[in-house]
């Protein structure tokens, strides 16, 4: 039987994970944001978890997270290379980082058989959330089209920080709560009842409860088809630009509904997502996840 599969994206982790603001603790045993993610996804029905992550810190993420998850749930790790590409190209000289998020679900293929979301390892998300996406995986709205997907769509006002403008997916949905579009929006800060942002060079407003993607994704097992059959064409595309290119789960996304071959369901979540985009987010974060402790939304140690 096909099993829900939650997928991490931590590819990006530092050996020893020193350093990396993101995954510094924050929960009051100890946590680090990932363990709320993985808590929350066990509870919500997921029944699987699958790591990205790079082979050179593979024995550092067993110990330090991996193995006490794997005594709750069923854990399997994929790694992403730099150098794992299509056959007839080469990896440019000076380039020393993987190609984005789109390569990494890509390495899930042959290990998730079934629908999976895909979440970032450095997020928070909430429980709702979690449980909306896993409900859909399960029971998907279907439509004419060959792919049914869904994407938690978070209010862009529960997406900011008090620290520095953020950058994010700012979503374009029709009044069935289908996605329409994503554009990548930066500079984003809060401006009274709306938000200053920059896109295009151009500065713009936009209003508190837009809804964006954080990439949290639904998707069925033929995603993994599909990344795989357009990835020699992004880097026949990216001539040029070879040092910096990344192949983005969104823009595969946005081809798939251009195309006509994709409906993605923008499930609305009114959790607010936590993440240490600046060094000074950290007190908050902690307050914030204690204080969701201390009602009784979490136990004070979670695995």
């Amino acid at each position: 039987m096909k099993k829900t599969t939650l997928v991490i994206m931590a590819a990006g982790l530092g050996s020893r994970f020193g350093g990396v603001k993101q995954l510094e603790p924050v929960g009051p045993s100890g946590e680090i944001i990932m363990h709320y993610s993985i808590y929350d996804a066990i509870e919500a029905g997921f029944e699987k978890i699958v790591f990205i992550i790079r082979k050179d810190i593979e024995q550092d993420f067993k110990e330090i997270i991996g193995d006490s998850i794997a005594k709750h749930i069923e854990t399997e790790y994929v790694f992403q290379d730099l150098q794992d590409i299509p056959k007839g190209f080469s990896v440019p000289e000076g380039r020393t980082k993987p190609w984005g998020t789109g390569q990494a679900v890509l390495c899930c293929k042959g290990v998730v058989d079934g629908p999976f979301a895909v979440i970032n390892a450095d997020d928070y998300y909430g429980k709702e959330a979690f449980l909306k996406v896993c409900q859909y995986l399960k029971n998907p709205e279907h439509s004419h089209k060959a792919y049914n997907f869904c994407m938690a769509g978070f209010r862009l006002g529960n997406t900011l920080s008090e620290h520095g403008t953020v950058t994010r997916g700012v979503c374009e949905v029709d009044s069935n709560h289908v996605l329409m579009d994503v554009k990548e929006t930066f500079d984003i800060c809060k401006d009274g009842e709306v938000t200053k942002a920059t896109r295009d060079g151009q500065v713009l407003q936009i209003s508190l409860e837009q809804p964006v993607s954080m990439n949290m994704w639904g998707f069925t097992e033929e995603f993994l088809e599909e990344l795989d059959k357009r990835f020699a064409g992004f880097f026949a595309e990216i001539a040029g630009n070879e040092l910096k290119a990344e192949y983005l789960l969104p823009a595969i996304v946005d081809e798939l509904i251009k195309e006509g071959k994709a409906q993605v369901k923008v499930l609305d979540t009114p959790d607010k997502w936590f993440g240490v985009t600046y060094q000074e987010d950290k007190e908050a974060v902690k307050a914030a996840l204690n204080g969701l402790v201390e009602k009784g939304v979490y136990p004070n140690r979670l695995f």
